[in-house]
This record gives C-alpha cells, sequence and structure tokens, in this order.
C-alpha cells in the first residue's frame, strides 16, 4: 500500500508531460479557423460567372481589372478548386497532398482542415457575397418545386449590388467594349431584381452545354456506323457478283449456235 501511495503522483505528472502533444497533436489535425465564406455558394457564384458571363466577356476579348469583385483573384477559394482532381465519379483528389476521397464534400473537408493556411483572407474575397446579384438561389433551387415570396427591399438591394458590380468591372469610361459588357450586364443579371416577375435571369443566355439527348445521338452514331458500312459492303459484294453472273449468261448465248 506504502509503494502505491509513493506513486501516484507520476499519474499527474504524466499527463502534464501528454497535455502540450495532445495539443500539437490537433493543430497538425488542422483546427482551422472559421471562415465566414459558404464555399457550396461561393463555387455556384463562380459556375454562373463561367456560363453566363465569361462566354461575352471573351468574345469582347476585354480584361475584367483587378478591382472588379468578379476577377478570379478575388475569389478566396480559386487556388484550391483549381487543386482538385476529378479521378472519376467516385474519387476526387487532393492537388496539394494526392489524398484520395470518394466524395467531393470530403475534399472540401480535407482543404478546410489540413490546407486553410494556404487560403488569401485579406480583403473581401467572398464571391458568396455577391450571390444576391448573380441569382445564386434561383439556379441552386431551380431543381426545386415552388417559388419564394419575393421581397422588394431584398430586390432593391441586390439590384444595387448588381448595378454597382456593372460598375466597377465594366466603367463605360473605358471603350466600347467594356460599354457593350455594361449593357449586357445589366440585362443579364440586374433587370430581374424586382418583384413585377416580368424579367427572369440570364435572358441572353449562356455557354452552351452538350446534353444528354446529344449524348446519346453520339452513341447511337458510333454503335450504327459499323452496320452502315458493313451493308454498303454487302451491296457492293451483291452488285459485283451480279455483274460476273451476268457476263457468264451473255459469253454462254454468244458460244451457242442457232439451229
Amino acid at each position: 500500500m506504502g509503494r502505491l501511495k509513493e506513486s501516484s503522483p507520476v499519474i499527474p505528472l504524466l499527463l502534464l508531460l501528454l497535455f502540450p502533444l495532445l495539443l500539437l497533436s490537433q493543430v497538425l489535425e488542422g483546427n482551422a479557423p472559421e471562415i465566414h465564406c459558404s464555399r457550396h455558394r461561393s463555387r455556384a457564384a463562380w459556375q454562373i460567372i463561367q456560363d453566363y458571363l465569361t462566354p461575352f466577356v471573351e468574345r469582347e476579348r476585354y480584361q475584367i481589372p483587378n478591382k472588379c469583385r468578379l476577377h478570379p483573384d478575388n475569389d478566396l477559394y480559386r487556388d484550391q478548386e483549381q487543386h482538385k482532381v476529378h479521378v472519376d465519379v467516385y474519387e476526387w483528389k487532393c492537388g496539394y497532398c494526392r489524398k484520395s476521397f470518394n466524395e467531393e464534400k470530403f475534399l472540401d473537408q480535407h482543404f478546410a482542415t489540413r490546407h486553410y493556411n494556404l487560403l488569401n483572407t485579406t480583403g473581401t474575397k467572398c464571391l458568396a457575397d455577391l450571390c444576391g446579384a448573380l441569382h445564386c438561389d434561383f439556379v441552386l433551387m431551380s431543381s426545386k418545386k415552388g417559388k419564394s415570396k419575393c421581397n422588394p427591399a431584398a430586390a432593391a438591394k441586390n439590384r444595387h449590388l448588381c448595378e454597382s458590380l456593372a460598375n466597377t468591372c465594366f466603367p463605360v469610361s473605358q471603350g466600347p467594349a467594356a460599354s457593350r459588357l455594361h449593357e449586357h450586364f445589366l440585362r443579364q443579371f440586374c433587370d430581374a431584381h424586382t418583384c413585377t416577375g416580368k424579367n427572369k435571369p440570364f435572358p441572353k443566355g449562356g455557354k452552351k452545354k452538350s446534353g444528354v439527348f446529344y449524348l446519346a445521338v453520339s452513341i447511337l452514331t458510333l454503335m450504327l456506323l459499323p452496320l452502315f458500312y458493313l451493308l454498303v459492303f454487302l451491296h457492293q459484294r451483291e452488285k459485283r457478283t451480279g455483274t460476273q453472273v451476268l457476263r457468264r449468261i451473255v459469253k454462254t448465248g454468244k458460244k451457242t449456235k442457232p439451229s
């Protein structure tokens, strides 16, 4: 019993020694600071820009200024998104450390805990903050039934933000291309910020996507192409065979003498 009492202070001492190691392990595992910027909505905003704005900007050969909040450098998650490797349907790979995941959401969590130190959190660089102007909810909720009630105050706020983006990103003083894109941005994004319901987002259209129909047609074409060549080959062979038979008949008729 005496020995047990003498050795008992060793346990608290070990705990004191292990406590810093536990803290260090938690830091290494990635206790990331909280970032108030939705990755999901930022990704939606980026996709909207790529689908409904970038094709027109490229057509005009216009360079979006760095001060424009739509510029790629002002997307907090752009570098991480570019380091996503989509191997196949069930495999996503981290471009920083090559670790694999079976879903994109797990890769997002990995970025948030392991590579958060690579994010440039200085300044206002959250694309999700522009979702109101860019109609993210319209895109994200398009597959769901029902329609939320329009809030005039929210619509006015989003329209003001939208017009501010048009003025900053496409100042009319920068020339004809900027002026045309300024007008395009107002029609494409800003006009729909109203509760009248007359104008819909993206009336100018966007990037053309190959749908399921075109994919099915392509597959069907590839399947029928060999059959087509086979029919052509058989037709040509039958034609040659018929010609040879006809020649034999003609030769036989010439050799036969009249009685």
